[in-house]
């Protein structure tokens, strides 16, 4: 793996303008190029001073709080330092025309920081993503489960499944090499497979949590089906609060799938809009049924509506897992002579109710806590691949005890390349291109 031995900058706070710019510096020259900024001696590690930022014909761009962190003890583990300056494009842009015309300089390129960060050791791989989907968090559970990784506990799980795999096999490879010797127990093996067998449980319930991760950090799926004009547009707008789909009283006017993000107690959820279910000769309204019903088949939960007009039939439901939902019930105030919850995007009634309803849907999915999951797909399939090895271990009672250990070695490395430990060079470029410039 090359190193890069250059100084980076970027600007490592959000889009301007804005309150207050951070630029942020990392690398060899980083300290130089601070000092030669505000003209006079860095500031005392970590504690921030009030600085006026120069141009090289010393004249003031701005007046600046400045923070210097030498290595090893940053983010990056390089000398980095950052320069808080007032957020208008102008003082930036003056400030990194400075930089740029200093030798040994350049602009950091997207994930560069995080990247060093993750070259020196400060971070590994389960933690970088951590801080990927960290940024990217737009509910409270995402924040949770994003924070849960880059704390470090997923990791340490992985490396105590890892180091007791190795000396499992340590003592397989001592009985095969040793067991001649007094003090190395004959049958030591029968031990260590127990051991293997409390690793396997442990990654069986690991991987349960999976789906409960997915949900978290993806979003819950919930798709309205119904007969045309049942009310799913109108119940999409009241949801989200604004009009995104198009609602007349035309039979087949949604043609497509729309969606919108809503954010329920903490929980994404994605809301879907589906074609009206019916039996149809127009081409492009057969498409669309044929889409609302794939729709249906991918969500976590389905939500079928029908209209609560003055003479309510009884409910069909077209799936036996669908939730059935009475809509437009402003229609008919004052019915009672039908179950289940009834709704009315006109007024309101019934919304809160609808939303507690998916919420309960998610919890009973996900639990009411957050424990540690394996948040990406990366991870799951890494650990599948583990138990399958730990699996094949312990089920090959008749193979050779070498080929259970090489077992072993197989689903430690698994484990390793979930964290970083070992050879994941290809993935680097893939995982550091999700991060912002700055990061």
């Amino acid at each position: 793996m090359t190193i890069s031995q250059d100084t980076i900058y970027a600007l490592s706070s959000g889009s301007l303008p804005a309150g207050v710019a951070v630029i942020r510096l990392s690398g060899a020259k980083a300290q130089s190029a601070l000092a030669q900024l505000i003209g006079g001696d860095l500031p005392k590690p970590r504690f921030a001073a009030l600085r006026t930022i120069r141009n090289r014909n010393n004249s003031p761009i701005d007046q600046a709080l400045v923070l210097n962190f030498p290595a090893p003890k940053s983010f990056t583990g390089e000398d980095c330092v950052e320069i808080h300056v007032h957020g208008g494009r102008a003082v930036v842009d003056a400030v990194f025309a400075e930089l740029g015309s200093m030798d040994g300089l350049r602009p950091a390129e997207a994930g560069e920081f995080s990247k060093r960060a993750y070259d020196n050791g400060k971070m590994d791989l389960v933690e970088v993503e951590g801080v990927a989907d960290l940024l990217k968090a737009e509910t409270e559970m995402q924040r949770r489960l994003a924070l849960e990784q880059t704390s470090g506990n997923l990791s340490e799980l992985y490396d105590d499944w890892a180091n007791r795999l190795t000396r499992c096999r340590a003592f397989i490879e001592a009985e095969l090499d040793f067991a001649d010797e007094d003090d190395v127990p004959g049958s030591i093996s029968d031990r260590v497979w127990v051991e293997v067998g409390a690793i396997r449980d442990e990654l069986v319930s690991h991987l349960r949590e999976a789906e409960h991760a997915t949900i978290i950090r993806d979003g819950f799926k919930v798709a309205l089906i119904g007969a045309p004009n049942s009310g799913k547009s109108s119940l999409l707008n009241a949801l989200s609060g604004r009009d995104i789909a198009i609602v007349t009283d035309i039979a087949g006017t949604t043609r497509d799938v729309l969606s919108v993000d809503l954010d329920l107690g903490g929980y994404l959820v994605t809301i879907f809009d589906t074609a009206g279910l019916r039996e149809t000769d127009d081409v492009v309204e057969k498409e669309g049924v044929r889409r609302a019903e794939k729709t249906a088949a991918a969500a976590d939960m389905v939500i079928q509506l029908s209209a609560f007009d003055s003479a309510p039939q009884q409910f069909n439901k077209v799936s036996a897992e669908a939730f059935p939902i009475w809509s437009k019930s402003d229609l008919a105030p004052g019915r009672d002579d039908v179950a289940g919850l009834r709704v009315s995007s006109k007024t309101g009634d019934g919304l809160e109710q609808l939303k507690s309803l998916i919420r309960n849907q998610i919890e009973n999915r996900t639990g009411s806590g957050l424990t540690l999951a394996p948040g990406r797909l990366r991870h799951k399939n890494r650990l599948v691949e583990t138990l399958n090895y730990v699996s094949d271990a312990l089920n090959s009672t008749d193979t050779d005890l070498a080929i259970r250990s090489e077992y072993l070695r197989l689903a430690a490395t698994a484990l390793g390349r979930i964290t970083g430990r070992v050879d994941v060079e290809q993935l680097l470029g893939v995982i550091f291109s999700e991060f912002c410039i700055g990061k």
